[in-house]
């Protein structure tokens, strides 16, 4: 790992222009060097506005999603050239500071993601209940049918990838429920994760699209496509 390693904050927004600058000053006040872009997903406010005064923007012609948000910071990373790409929620959940214990992570055991997981400490904001119970089956049905996988927060937005996990993502990537698709894919083609434990808030503004009883369909859904990673051909990906 380079002492000073080019590193890439992805961060998707859909109609987030009360959480973003204030999140984009958050990241500039640590000072780190981190490069940032926000990709803004067809935000109906002035999300891509207030973005601009403090970092790069592309701006997305129409909602697609937040694996099609992702999946084009992962293609500016992989053409820029970056040796770090860190993906980090456009609503402020994931604070800017908790970046380093990623980073500090890799730096000891090199994997191709380290995931920021809520749950191995239980610090900071939990999420609901529902939720956390989905992530929880999730993560049984991910460490069952892949014996390498030990992950307890698959649902986490906040992630590092490397140079290896930057290719592969921007040639696949899920478009729907994203997060814990992504991980069976990258696992099924031999790409090995690692967690730390991190402290996520509540997001600053605006309203989760899981609500209700979609956290119940979300994981259904998940399950399914998990199943279907794990049987799909190699050639697949």
């Amino acid at each position: 790992m380079n002492d000073s390693p080019r590193v890439l904050l992805i961060l998707p927004c859909c109609n987030e222009e009360k959480s973003i600058g204030p999140l984009l000053q958050e990241i500039q006040a640590l000072r780190q060097g981190y490069a940032t872009i926000v990709i803004d997903d067809g935000s109906r406010d002035n999300t891509a506005t207030v973005a601009r005064r403090l970092s790069p923007v592309v701006r997305l012609s129409r909602n697609l999603g937040i694996g099609g948000s992702i999946q084009t910071g992962f293609k500016y990373a992989l053409a820029e050239n970056f040796d770090f790409c860190v993906q980090i929620d456009g609503d402020g959940q994931h604070p800017p500071d908790q970046i380093a214990k990623l980073l500090q992570t890799y730096r000891k055991h090199p994997t191709p993601i380290v995931i920021g997981s809520r749950y191995l400490d239980r610090c900071g904001f939990q999420s609901t209940l529902p939720r956390r119970l989905g992530s929880n089956i999730i993560a049984c049905v991910l460490n069952l049918l892949f014996w390498q996988c030990c992950v307890t927060d698959p649902t986490s937005g906040m992630r590092l990838m490397n140079r290896q996990a930057i290719d592969f993502f921007a040639r696949n990537y899920p478009h729907d429920f994203p997060e814990p698709i992504s991980l069976a894919w990258a696992l099924r083609v031999g790409l090995k994760i690692s967690e730390v434990p991190v402290t996520m808030r509540e997001r600053a503004a605006g309203e989760s699209s899981i609500t209700g009883w979609k956290p119940l369909a979300y994981m259904i859904r998940v399950i399914s496509h998990i199943l279907l990673a794990r049987v799909k051909p190699l050639s697949f990906f």
